[in-house]
């Protein structure tokens, strides 16, 4: 019950900061806003440092991210480039186009971006679970691995397992794998002489059709769960292509600002959807615990699982707006429905590749609500000062 307790305070925390870094504040820099809460340090802006220390959580949002202080807690971050050299208590959740860490983390490391390198001189006391078209493990891992990517570089040592998904891994020289290496991927893989993996390394095949065209089909070749999963898929890409297209035809102006939002600030949009997926579970829980406030919950639970696809239709919208405000901005509103249909096919698509495809799909969400709750801000504000 302590840890479910301080589960709830910490959310709670996380609701209230990440409030109050979205409403105008006395800013730390120029293009930083940030709020203290009960120890935790919320910082969002286009060039954010970290410089002091943080006895609690810090979460961050920004283009550009140094964090050089000691953080006590967790750090939660989204960014277009972000080093993290000081000191982590606890765990780093991290996303972005590039993440480097280079000082000593307490316990894991969650991150998915473009490139994500843990430099020689990082230490990671736990786990280590990454997504990334580059992923560099150079610093020493107390734990277990789990990581996918285009490029797999190790080289460091692990006291744990390694389970590696890959179009190429490379073992380096300064590789020390405690555990067993399992693998699967391309026939790129490279070992260097002196890397050691004491476990053994383990090839997985990669999965394969059923049988091939000239195979007689047998009945366990191809499962009725199976044909279900994938009509199922095909069945909720379908909704999804068309909840985007009447979204953005019965709400034109609504979904344009929204996209606009985005593509103004897109770390703060992503900030923001983090803020609208966490916030609203943990205040219908709080609602109820009140007697008047049970009927409030039920309501806000089935808005708030209505909202989840909605968001993720409107990264499909955003993205077609972004596509269409580059080559064509004068599209006629078939052009505009076209242009959305397959922007949000190539968003569904994309989530269901391996490996990435998870995180690709949960950030697609986040943009989503994001540019939702901006919109939503700024028409608010523009209606205050009317």
């Amino acid at each position: 019950m302590p840890n479910a307790l301080k589960t709830l305070a910490t959310m709670l925390s996380l609701t209230l900061g990440l409030t109050l870094v979205l409403l105008p504040a006395a800013p730390a820099r120029a293009d930083t806003h940030g709020a203290d809460s009960g120890g935790d340090r919320f910082i969002a802006g286009g060039t954010v440092s970290v410089g002091e220390p943080v006895k609690g959580d810090l979460f961050v949002t920004g283009g550009s991210i140094d964090v050089e202080a000691t953080v006590g807690g967790d750090v939660v971050l989204a960014g277009g480039r972000a080093r993290l050299s000081g000191d982590i208590g606890q765990t780093v959740y991290a996303t972005g186009g590039q993440l480097t860490l280079a000082g000593k983390l307490g316990r894991n490391l969650r991150a998915a971006g473009g490139r994500i390198e843990l430099a020689p001189t990082s230490e990671v006391e736990g786990n280590v679970t990454a997504a990334g078209g580059q992923v560099l493990l150079r610093g020493r891992i107390g734990g277990h691995v789990k990581v996918g990517g285009g490029k797999v570089l190790i080289d460091g040592p692990i006291g744990g397992d390694v389970m590696v998904g890959a179009g190429e891994l490379e073992l380096g020289p300064n590789a020390r794998i405690a555990g067993k290496l399992r693998w699967r991927g391309s026939d790129q893989f490279r070992q260097d002489p002196q890397a050691e993996v004491l476990g053994g390394i383990e090839r997985l095949e990669l999965p394969t059709p059923s049988r091939a065209a000239d195979e007689t089909p047998t009945e366990s070749s191809e499962t009725p769960a199976a044909t279900v999963r994938a009509g199922a898929g095909w069945f909720w890409t379908a909704g999804l292509l068309l909840l985007a297209v009447l979204l953005r035809a019965a709400l034109p102006r609504f979904f344009g600002g929204a996209s606009e939002r985005l593509r103004e600030r897109p770390a703060l949009g992503l900030l923001a959807g983090f803020v609208l997926l966490v916030a609203t579970p943990v205040a219908a829980l709080v609602l109820l615990f009140t007697l008047i406030g049970a009927p409030v919950a039920l309501l806000l639970v089935a808005v708030y699982l209505a909202l989840l696809p909605v968001g993720y239709a409107s990264a499909g919208i955003a993205l077609g707006h972004w596509v269409l405000a580059r080559w064509r901005p004068a599209a006629g509103r078939g052009t505009q429905a076209l242009a959305v249909a397959l922007a949000m096919l190539l968003v569904s698509l994309a989530g269901r590749m391996p490996y990435l495809g998870g995180w690709i799909a949960f950030i697609a969400l986040l943009m989503g609500l994001g540019a939702l709750s901006l919109q939503v801000l700024r028409q608010r504000s523009d209606a205050a000062a009317r």
